[in-house]
């Protein structure tokens, strides 16, 4: 049987902190959830125990492809059930992990397209920290030497300040997105969906499935044959949707089954 890929975003998509559940029903009705990810001896992350059955289920009938813009030490945290993945991505695509281990041709190819397509990184992480205000930021960073992103004061932080440096930062080919308390800058050639075209042409699937919330999925749910997309996030808060996407009602972490259930659904009708 041909093998089915299931690439899916990781953080407000499958996995969900404290601050992110999103649960309205009263507590005794509340889903019982799976700690998946522990941070400084704190549990951080979180699947519903019907997801965590679902990701197991996954895991069996399909190639289940992790992909993140976390970078390798980010991702190395989350523990999710099922078999561990051959594939994951990491980096926003920057790393293409095979059995744990970064593919080092698939990075030095990175690496290429990133010098000859875009603004080096140092210019574009130090107009991003001039133009933060101290009084909203809290942490910049870099990932991978690969892209920037600050941790922000989402109630400090002013409206119009992202999407005005999103303008200047898409003339030197690079994209800004708001995920939760952060802002990331990414180069444009730095993409998910071309790492997961990719995991479908090493084993020969003839059938891609993709999931994500935020703009930096836009790309990946365009790459692949069947994509869903949360009810919450950047995609959702600007009406973003394409053909072959499923737009999902639910919000929070009850999405994360929704989107379990739907690429379970589209695996045993590929069967």
């Amino acid at each position: 049987m041909t093998p089915v890929v299931v690439a899916s975003d990781l953080d407000r998509t499958l996995i969900y902190s404290a601050g992110a559940l999103g649960l309205t029903m009263p507590d005794a009705q509340a889903p019982r959830l799976l700690c998946v990810e522990v941070y400084e001896h704190k549990p951080l992350s979180y699947v519903t125990e019907d997801a965590a059955g679902m990701l197991v289920e996954l895991g069996r009938r399909a190639v289940f492809v992790p992909t993140t813009t976390r970078t390798r030490e980010q991702y190395g945290r989350v523990r999710l059930p099922g078999p561990a993945p051959a594939y994951a991505i990491c980096a926003n695509g920057g790393h293409l992990l095979v059995d744990g281990v970064s593919d080092p041709d698939w990075a030095a190819g990175v690496a290429d397209r990133l010098a000859a397509e875009c603004a080096p990184l140092g210019e574009v992480r130090e107009r991003m920290v001039a133009a933060a205000d101290p009084a909203w930021l809290l942490k910049e960073r870099v990932a991978e030497d690969l892209f920037a992103y600050l941790v922000v004061d989402r109630g400090l932080l002013p409206e119009g300040w992202v999407k005005e440096f999103a303008a200047w930062a898409d003339g030197v080919g690079w994209g800004v997105s708001l995920q939760g308390r952060k802002v990331y800058a990414v180069p444009k050639p730095l993409t998910k969906g071309a790492a997961v075209r990719e995991v479908a042409r090493r084993v020969g699937a003839e059938l891609t499935l993709g999931a994500g919330d935020s703009l930096l999925d836009a790309d990946l749910l365009l790459a692949v044959d069947r994509g869903w997309r949360p009810g919450h996030g950047e995609l959702a808060d600007v009406g973003w949707a394409a053909p072959g996407v499923t737009v999902l009602e639910e919000r929070g972490v009850v999405a994360g089954e929704a989107v379990l259930r739907g690429f379970l659904q589209a695996v045993g009708g590929a069967a």
